[in-house]
């Protein structure tokens, strides 16, 4: 198996193999097991490349041959203390780390194999120095690639200080370079110990893992060496203060700025996957998809019209017309949501409702020509629907007694019985009688009756109003019998009685104009209200005709509002039906 770890990262921050650097001050003083300062002394390695150090008041260590000793110009004091160190050592760390801030590894290597050479001959009793002179030289041997030296120095860098977080780190690179893959894995599982907040270390177990997967299979956690337990007093994360309010605060609000972005994108997936789907006609699919682009953004109206629309492709019709509803509270003026609530409604064999929202679409677009053909369409069939009678209202029957008359008279009297009132006012029974002709015969001979009682009303309805003040009034004329006669409509009704006066006094002038007015002083949804008992067939065509030859081209949107509700009378399909045939 290949390795992609020849050069293992790492900066010397959090855990990376940057050498130890130790600025702490000891006043000056350091010790040995002499305990005398003057006696220390570093021994002299005097060879053909000049190395070591001079033994001096100064105690300042020698250039060797290649004349690599930093000069220090770039600010950093080479003769700062180092712990425990004595000068002379301390000088020569200072010198390594410079060395190896400016890539120069191989003399930084060398200044740490002088310092650790001097250390030990001179005897000190200083194990966390040394732990920092061996981690130092091993991050050394790591960029160059020596991974083995490297693995020793960090091995007696924890022999002198156990779970030394560095150490820990580089001698795990270390073994992934050499792909020993479970002793990189036990090393840098503890480093997350000491502290988890290492991220290499978080990276390097979840690619080893992979590895230690393919290469040792299910049963790959066996094959590992023991995982050593780090006490809590080495647990660094353990120590750290709780984050304050500020930091929670950010991290919620980049959290929340990550689920946002990542629901974005989970969205758009999804949404593209679902109109993928609809190219194809696999609309089943197609609802799932958009269902969970809905679980993500519910307040998304395109995702409501484009599943609709699979809807009626499944013959799912109630399912579409609430999805369609839901698009239309979020965007009241979707021609889409109308146009396809009108297909769900035809479905459902609504069409007194597909005909309003197909008027809709053609209200907001009039060149939707698929809108037209549909309501010619849904027109026909809302024809033949009345034909054959709304199962929704059917008609009640009404119980009819016969009267007795004379065997001589086979036509007899029919009287109409209806609910039993109180005692003291019971309901007489009133007898129909049949009539010889056919139904127009009797209706016009009922004709001038109903219009000498019009008459007559409006008679009195115009002697009342000039007597008493009332709501505004207009005057029509018309010729009857020979003489204008001056009618008087109150414009203003305040109940269904003074409304159907003034329609009456209206109709029987035939005069459109005065309709019209009236019409456009009433309220559009009160219009059912006046009309529920009084409606009958002349007075949906004489209203029609107002409608249409008076106020259709000065106020359309008035027209449309009373056509809109003047359907939803109780008489009104019964009307049209009788009209229609």
């Amino acid at each position: 198996m290949g390795n992609a770890q020849k050069k293992p990262h790492g900066r010397g921050g959090e855990g990376g193999p940057g050498p130890h650097t130790d600025h702490n001050s000891h006043g000056g003083h350091w010790k040995n097991r002499g305990g005398i300062a003057e006696k220390y002394k570093v021994n002299q390695q005097d060879s053909t490349s000049d190395k070591g150090l001079r033994n001096g008041a100064r105690g300042s260590a020698r250039r060797d041959s290649k004349g690599s000793s930093p000069a220090g110009g770039d600010g950093s004091n080479l003769d700062a203390p180092c712990g425990a160190l004595p000068p002379p050592l301390a000088r020569l760390k200072n010198e390594g780390n410079l060395f190896f801030k400016n890539g120069q590894f191989a003399d930084a290597l060398d200044k740490y194999s002088q310092a650790i050479t001097g250390f030990t001959d001179s005897g000190m009793d200083s194990p966390e120095d040394l732990c920092v002179l061996y981690s130092n030289r091993a991050a050394c041997y790591l960029k160059d690639g020596n991974s083995p030296e490297c693995i020793q120095d960090c091995t007696r860098s924890l022999e002198l200080q156990p779970f030394s977080l560095k150490p820990l780190l580089r001698r795990a690179m270390a073994y992934e370079t050499m792909e020993r893959y479970r002793q990189a894995y036990v090393d840098y599982k503890t480093v997350l110990q000491i502290d988890i907040s290492v991220q290499a270390a978080h990276d390097s177990v979840n690619r080893i893992t992979r590895l230690l997967i393919e290469q040792d299979g299910e049963q790959w956690r066996e094959k590992l060496p023991e995982i050593p337990l780090v006490p809590l007093s080495a647990q660094q994360h353990r120590r750290e203060e709780p984050p304050s309010a500020e930091v929670l605060q950010a991290r919620a609000e980049k959290a929340n700025h990550h689920a946002a972005q990542k629901a974005e994108v989970c969205f758009n997936s999804l949404k593209q996957e679902g109109n993928e789907f609809v190219k194809k006609g696999q609309f089943q699919e197609a609802v799932r998809t958009y269902s969970e682009c809905l679980k993500l953004k519910p307040e998304e109206c395109p995702v409501y019209t484009n599943r609709a629309l699979c809807f009626l492709k499944l013959d799912m019709f109630a399912e579409a017309k609430q999805d369609c509803d839901s698009a239309l509270r979020l965007e009241p003026a979707n021609k889409k949501a109308f146009y396809r609530r009108a297909m769900a409604n035809k479905g459902l064999k609504d069409y007194l409702s597909s005909s309003s929202d197909l008027q809709e679409v053609l209200l907001q677009d009039p060149n939707v020509t698929e809108a037209e053909k549909e309501l010619e369409e849904v027109t026909l069939l809302l024809r033949q629907s009345l034909a054959q009678g709304s199962p929704s209202n059917p008609r009640r029957p009404v119980p009819i007694t016969e009267a007795q008359g004379s065997p001589s008279n086979p036509r007899r009297p029919v009287p109409i019985t209806e609910a039993q009132g109180s005692p003291s006012n019971a309901r007489r029974p009133v007898p129909i009688t049949e009539v010889e002709g056919t139904e127009d015969e009797a209706r016009q001979a009922a004709a001038p009756d109903r219009t000498k009682a019009a008459e007559s009303e409006t008679a009195e309805t115009s002697t009342t109003s000039t007597s008493t003040p009332g709501p505004p009034e207009t005057h029509c004329g018309g010729k009857g019998g020979g003489r204008e006669e001056a009618v008087t409509i109150n414009l203003q009704p305040s109940n269904a009685y003074e409304f159907n006066q003034s329609l009456n006094a209206a109709r029987t002038q035939s005069d459109l104009p005065a309709c019209a007015e009236l019409l456009s002083c009433v309220p559009p949804e009160t219009l059912p209200v006046y009309l529920s008992n009084q409606l009958d067939g002349h007075t949906v065509s004489f209203v029609m005709q107002a409608l249409e030859t008076q106020l259709l081209q000065k106020e359309p949107n008035l027209v449309y509002q009373h056509l809109n509700h003047l359907h939803t009378a109780d008489r009104f399909s019964v009307v049209v039906l009788r009209l229609l045939f």
